[in-house]
């Protein structure tokens, strides 16, 4: 069976949305959630999404022979990360002191208490939760269609804080600023959440079933482009 599009199940969260929302944007292509690394390496096209504490994330993708599987996917083909499927692409997360998928260059921080605090004074809960503007914060293939600071649906107590800034596609505020998503050549990935963002959720992901990217090589010291 051909596979358009593998969802990568790791026991963590419940994916029906996602695959849902896909299905809906998608209704030609052929969807599969899967925990099988041959599927991941078969699809065309793969989305990483999940939820959870950062350690245990990491150990059932483990315990599942995902890693391999993730890691050739995020270089090779059209690549969606969805909250903590952003945050495990990274190098290191605060969250359990864990070591992540070092895909990315950089950690993910949780929310500091002596930060949460509004422009009125008044305390900020975490996680943070609800729908908030997304600033775009590079031009790209996934953001066509959706004007920039469009509200995306956020749920999440950590936040990636990439140490190269040309890898930031977008830009929320709680209170600070801070990085909500990230993209390199056929990678890219959100903070938010896409399938429960209505439709400028939906837009994107169909933006992503339709990316086609294209990897050129850079200068050497350059960045490589993406189209």
């Amino acid at each position: 069976m051909t596979i358009d599009i593998a969802v990568i199940d790791y026991g963590m969260g419940n994916l029906r949305s996602v695959s849902k929302a896909i299905e809906h944007v998608a209704p030609d292509c052929s969807v599969v959630v899967t925990s099988d690394p041959a599927e991941v390496a078969q699809a065309g096209r793969v989305v990483f999404p999940g939820q959870g504490a950062m350690r245990d994330c990491i150990r059932e993708m483990e315990s599942r022979g995902l890693h391999n599987a993730i890691v050739s996917a995020a270089r090779s083909k059209p690549f969606l990360g969805i909250c903590i499927g952003l945050q495990m692409l990274f190098t290191h997360s605060e969250e359990g002191d864990t070591r992540c998928l070092g895909l990315l260059a950089g950690d993910v921080r949780h929310f500091p208490a002596s930060r949460m605090v509004d422009e009125r004074g008044e305390k900020l809960k975490v996680p943070h939760m609800g729908w908030n503007e997304v600033e775009q914060g590079m031009a790209h293939p996934l953001w066509q269609g959706i004007p920039d600071r469009s509200r995306f649906y956020f749920v999440h107590s950590y936040y990636p804080d990439p140490a190269d800034p040309a890898i930031v596609a977008g830009w929320s505020r709680y209170p600070f600023r801070f990085a909500c998503a990230a993209a390199r050549e056929n990678l890219f990935a959100v903070q938010f959440h896409p399938e429960k963002s209505d439709a400028i959720g939906l837009r994107l992901l169909a933006n992503f079933v339709a990316w086609k990217p294209q990897v050129h090589a850079a200068p050497e010291g350059g960045a490589s482009v993406i189209v």
